[in-house]
């Protein structure tokens, strides 16, 4: 035989032998995830709560805290395909009350909930490889029929959970259990999220945030009729964000919702709040007045000069055209959008350089004229960017899409996605524009923005919610001038629609 037949045999072997070895991996990857899914599931008590641990499959690696019917809590704990779900399935209310009411318990609740949590995570880590590799073994044998492919599998579904187990250990972040991702209704939110003490506070304190947390759950199951309030930390002032409401009343909802439930201090408007800015529209700024907290507003594209006096002579409003004022204990200076785009017998000049030269020369008359701020408000983000370097924060919307980055010179911008969905423009796509606030939260020494929350609704209603937490790495960073683009921002600032 020659030398050809030889290496064509040996490839014909080989791919064989590739085939089967693929096959067998293939079959014990299945059996061991069956396994782990039928029994890999333990219970647990940590502190008050009796808790369901189980293992799941998952692209990302994510901890998942299901608490319903309140919501869910994620957090994005690990890069491993496999997730992490504890589901609150009861309260022992005799432990709940030893625990909340006996002052002496109240210093070793921390590193109970640790200790416990833990041993339960340990618990769950061997059921679900003894599991695993039982479904493995069992699955090859019932496949091939034989113990060669079956000790095979068992090897193979052992080398995959220990590669599985090295990616969760090596890719393990403890800290993010300070930025919880919720989802559920609204009225649950504040309690299962946590209040904005334990959101300034840096990762050293996260065994209190967990005490809270488990505190919170407790109480709510504890009492669902009547869920606790949303204690307002003194520590801190909070700021609703909201943008291009477009005369939608969905976005008069939500606000209502938050502010009260979040306790909110100002809410601040960055423009489009109507569609024309004609004289009917102006009814349906009178909602403003209905707020219990100052109501900041920047006219926007929009938003006529009619618009604009409609909303000052609400009660609460402040209404700021390159001016300042002191709100909440905040300094916010505000510039309404030069152009008025529903006119149409006015040409309008949205070229970004012209916005752009705008910005900077407010910009440039800010840092001159007034004393120094704490937020900027404006529509545009185009504008908003020139005032990089001269304050901390800037607020700004008009792009129906929300996004955050971090300017070179210190300064954060955050673009609000549309508070009213679009308002009409939702149904020129194929899909509703969501729904979008944010709640800030600023030091009320510092006046330094410590964390937000970003609100999402699909749409359609005001029941169910997304928050996903946000905090501030360096809030005492230094603001220094330098340019106003970002090499690698956080999120697209600029929209693809024309809002």
């Amino acid at each position: 035989m020659d030398i050809t037949a030889w290496v064509q045999r040996l490839r014909r072997f080989a791919t064989g032998r590739t085939i089967r070895a693929l096959a067998v991996v293939v079959v014990a990857t299945g059996g061991a995830w069956l396994g782990i899914m039928l029994g890999g599931t333990v219970r647990a008590n940590v502190g008050p709560v009796e808790v369901g641990m189980s293992a799941e499959p998952s692209w990302t690696g994510e901890t998942v805290v299901d608490a319903h019917p309140l919501g869910t809590l994620l957090f994005d704990t690990h890069d491993a395909p496999v997730g992490l779900r504890i589901t609150l399935q009861n309260i022992n209310t005799a432990r709940a009350g030893m625990l909340l009411e006996d002052p002496k318990f109240a210093d070793q609740i921390p590193a109970l909930l640790e200790k416990e949590l833990l041993e339960g995570v340990k618990t769950l880590i061997l059921r679900a490889v003894l599991c695993g590799l039982a479904g493995a073994l069992l699955t090859s044998l019932i496949v091939f029929h034989r113990p060669g492919p079956a000790l095979a599998g068992l090897l193979s579904a052992a080398v995959l959970i220990a590669g599985t187990g090295a990616a969760v250990a090596l890719t393990f972040r403890p800290n993010s259990v300070v930025e919880p991702k919720y989802t559920g209704l609204l009225a649950g939110a504040p309690s299962l999220v946590g209040d904005a003490e334990s959101i300034v506070t840096r990762f050293e304190s996260y065994r209190a945030q967990l005490a809270k947390l488990v505190n919170n759950v407790s109480q709510l199951y504890d009492a669902v009729s009547a869920l606790p309030v949303y204690d307002s930390d003194p520590e801190s002032i909070r700021v609703l964000h909201v943008s291009d409401i477009h005369l939608s009343p969905i976005a008069w909802n939500l606000m209502h919702s938050v502010t009260k439930q979040f306790k909110v201090d100002v809410i601040v408007d960055t423009g489009d709040l109507t569609d024309h800015g004609t004289g009917p529209e102006d009814r349906f700024v009178q909602e403003i007045g209905s707020f219990d907290v100052p109501y900041v507003f920047v006219k926007g594209n929009h938003d006529s000069k009619a618009t604009q006096r409609a909303v000052s002579k609400q009660k609460n409003a402040v209404v700021l055209d390159d001016s300042v004022k002191k709100v909440a204990g905040l300094r916010i200076y505000g510039l309404a959008d030069p152009r008025f785009t529903p006119d149409k017998s006015v040409s309008v000049d949205s070229d970004p350089e012209s916005l752009a030269a705008l910005g900077r020369a407010h910009a440039t008359r800010l840092g001159q004229v007034f004393k120094p701020v704490d937020l900027v408000a404006v529509h545009d983000p185009s504008i908003a960017r020139e005032f990089s370097g001269t304050v901390p924060m800037i607020l700004s919307g008009h792009t129906h899409e929300r996004s955050t980055e971090l300017l070179p010179s210190g300064t954060r911008i955050l673009v609000q996605g549309s508070t009213g969905g679009a308002g009409l423009r939702a149904l020129e796509h194929d899909e509703p524009t969501p729904v979008a606030a944010s709640v800030l939260y600023f030091d009320r020494k510092t006046h330094r923005l410590r964390a937000w929350d970003d609100i999402t609704l699909g749409g359609l209603g005001e029941q169910s919610v997304q928050i996903e937490r946000h905090v501030e790495t360096d809030p005492g960073r230094t603001i220094s001038p330098g340019p106003a683009t970002a090499p690698s921002p956080t999120g697209s600032a600029d929209g693809t629609m024309t809002p």
